[in-house]
């Protein structure tokens, strides 16, 4: 079952699901984040990395490269005509074991054809979320930093799982920063 904003803002000030936590921001001039009714939106860090193809890489899951990438800072980004940059939340999150936390894109920037990709956080994952935010334009496009990208819905399960992200030891736990695709070589072979 969804979960809703009493529930997510009680766990997020007792055992500090969600850090910094904002009960709800809806101000002129900036996408809005913050506790929802169903859900909390997430804000875009102020650190990016764009992709490019410059060293004429390819792109590879099980060894993508910084290499593919140009780091950026700033208070907004650009991205480039059908291509994509990784950013993260400015937001850090621990998911309690019982919940599945599914991030969506808000319609602010998919009405201009910026998709954030739909990606799960699993239950007791915690850290900074990657995010891959794709300009499916053939124009550049704008991407604004400490204001909403992304909204989390909180999925409550039936009952506990067997098995959770941290107890098998996930390769993108505690991630801290833009984290890129990784892959445990000793498991791939």
């Amino acid at each position: 079952m969804i979960k809703p904003d009493t529930w997510i803002r009680q766990m997020s000030k007792e055992k500090a699901m969600i850090e910094p936590f904002t009960e709800s921001l809806k101000k002129e001039g900036v996408i809005s984040y913050g506790l929802s009714s169903y859900g909390y939106d997430a804000r875009l860090a102020p650190e990016f990395k764009v992709f490019t193809n410059v060293h004429n890489a390819l792109v590879d899951p099980k060894n993508f490269t910084n290499s593919s990438f140009v780091t950026m800072e700033g208070d907004s980004c650009i991205i480039p005509p059908n291509s994509f940059i990784l950013g993260r939340t400015v937001e850090y999150f621990k998911i309690p074991r019982d919940v599945l936390v599914v991030c969506l894109g808000k319609s602010t920037y998919a009405r201009c054809g910026i998709v954030v990709n739909v990606t799960p956080l699993e239950p007791e994952w915690e850290g900074h979320v990657t995010l891959e935010l794709s300009n499916t334009t053939p124009l550049p496009a704008k991407v604004y930093a400490n204001e909403g990208v992304c909204q989390f819905l909180f999925l409550g399960g039936d009952g506990v799982c067997e098995t959770s992200y941290a107890d098998r030891k996930g390769k993108y736990m505690g991630q801290q920063g833009i984290t890129l695709a990784r892959i445990d070589k000793a498991k791939a072979a």
